[in-house]
């Protein structure tokens, strides 16, 4: 292949970020771009099962890149995509694929993962668990601003901010509030803003805005506060701006900026409060403050967690550790899963957490109150580093007073644990963390992954060293997206 040259294939797969694979005599092409469909459709780009026409604008020795130039023939599962910013966000990038093949497409990559990446042959993989509520299912938006007042999501690829009317994954909350932040930089001089994160608490109608700023003073941040509350105030009224009954209310019960990393209420509440009801009928609540990590999709969460509580497999007295442990939803999740039951056997287990993002482990011990808990603990800084060290692998340090570097004494002792709760970030765990845990010995790892790849790359250290996989679960938290969660369980030999 030569650059310029037109091809023809089919498209077979698609990838993380959205570009489409196919193969042409024996070499990968990545394809990227949209084209024309005729009679005013268009396509924001391939899908599998297209057969298309693309260009070729890089060559490798084994693998091209190429720009889509047509559709010749339209896969049986392209759908047209709904929202008019998808041939430019770089978000929803399965926005033409239709919903039951955007679930064997994400099947499809955790098992290419699980046997590529993590040496797995013949992966047991359930039935991915897909979602009933397919839009405005996200209680977190976070919106780039732009040099000229835009507010909205970044261009794929691209430091470009697209301003954006209405996204159909976001809550109402949210794009009023991203509405009102856009007239008050058309108003105002605050151009150091640079992004706005909303949290929605579905079960409450409790929201949370906060700030990043280039400036510690935000100016006139009165008035954006005042424009923020009376937009999330009229999600509730009518037409005349009069209270509608049978609507939920929503309020505006926090604000708060973040300026090089330091994070300050300017008004309100310092967390808001989600109200959770599982499938069982069961109530839980949840704190979050500003910087603490919470699921982005209540319904799949409570799925997502049902399965994990599924594999801990709890009967009473055991310990359970749970690292990157955010809010402590998880831990908390599986007591309550234990308690409906046996309530006794609640009693005598317990929870170890470790977190390390302060106002989280504040937020996790706060929920563990609220929720009726106290055999839970929470403990914050890194899970690579806290754990060595309560295990006695490693030691740990602080700063003193002179700001020299000190050895301490870790918090607690952990001789024993039963079962060990994974749910890192997307860079999966660190191999610290991972001989910690193989270390102590659990029966059981769980392991919740917002990314396949690191996933079966950390189950092929485990499976290194003692442990068995013996299936995971993916659930669909993302419709639309190219993202997937997936929980996952592995035995002690």
């Amino acid at each position: 292949m030569e650059k310029n040259q037109i091809i023809e294939l089919t498209v077979e797969d698609m990838l993380d970020d959205g570009r489409a694979f196919g193969r042409y005599e024996g070499c990968a092409v990545f394809i990227t771009g949209g084209c024309s469909l005729g009679k005013g459709r268009s396509a924001a780009g391939a899908v599998p099962g297209d057969k298309v026409s693309v260009r070729i604008t890089k060559t490798k020795k084994t693998t091209a890149e190429a720009a889509l130039t047509a559709v010749i023939e339209e896969s049986p599962d392209r759908t047209t995509a709904e929202c008019p910013y998808a041939a430019e966000c770089g978000g929803c990038t399965l926005q033409e694929l239709s919903y039951d093949a955007q679930k064997n497409l994400k099947t499809d990559q955790v098992r290419s993962k699980l046997t590529r990446l993590g040496g797995l042959s013949d992966p047991v993989i359930k039935g991915i668990i897909g979602a009933d509520t397919l839009k405005y299912y996200r209680n977190k938006a976070v919106f780039a601003v732009g040099p000229h007042g835009e507010v909205g999501f970044r261009k794929g690829k691209s430091h470009y901010v697209i301003d954006i009317a209405d996204c159909m994954l976001q809550s109402d909350a949210a794009m009023v509030c991203a509405d009102a932040l856009r007239h008050f930089l058309r108003e105002s001089r605050a151009s150091c803003i640079t992004q706005m994160t909303v949290r929605t608490a579905f079960g409450t109608g409790e929201v949370m805005a906060v700030l990043e700023s280039e400036k510690k003073d935000i100016p006139q941040i009165e008035q954006l506060v005042e424009m923020l509350d009376s937009a999330v105030y009229s999600l509730s009224c009518d037409e005349n701006g009069e209270p509608e009954e049978g609507t939920q209310t929503f309020s505006l019960e926090s604000v708060a900026v973040i300026h090089r990393g330091k994070c300050r209420v300017i008004a309100g509440k310092s967390t808001i409060t989600d109200e959770v009801i599982r499938e069982d009928g069961r109530t839980l609540y949840f704190e979050i403050s500003p910087q603490s990590f919470y699921q982005v999709n209540p319904e799949q969460m409570t799925r997502l967690y049902d399965k994990a509580a599924e594999y801990a497999d709890l009967h009473g007295g055991e310990t359970v550790l749970d690292l990157y442990c955010g809010a402590g939803t998880i831990g908390l999740w599986l007591l309550d899963e234990l308690k409906g039951r046996d309530e006794a056997a609640v009693a005598q287990t317990k929870v170890i957490g470790i977190e390390s993002v302060r106002p989280a482990v504040l937020d996790a011990n706060r929920n563990s109150v609220i929720n009726g808990v106290v055999n839970t603990r929470y403990f914050c800084g890194k899970a690579e580093e806290e754990l060595p060290g309560m295990m006695g692998l490693a030691k740990l340090y602080k700063w003193n007073e002179v700001n020299e570097r000190v050895e301490r004494e870790p918090e607690i002792r952990i001789d024993k644990i039963d079962v060990a709760v994974l749910d890192p970030p997307r860079a999966g765990c660190d191999e610290a963390l991972l001989n910690a845990v193989v270390t102590a010995e659990p029966e059981r790892i769980v392991y919740v992954s917002c990314d396949p790849g690191t996933l079966a790359r950390d189950i092929k250290y485990l499976a290194a060293n003692g442990y068995e996989f013996v299936e995971c679960t993916p659930v669909d938290q993302f419709p639309w997206t190219s993202h997937c969660e997936v929980t996952a369980l592995l035995k002690r030999l």
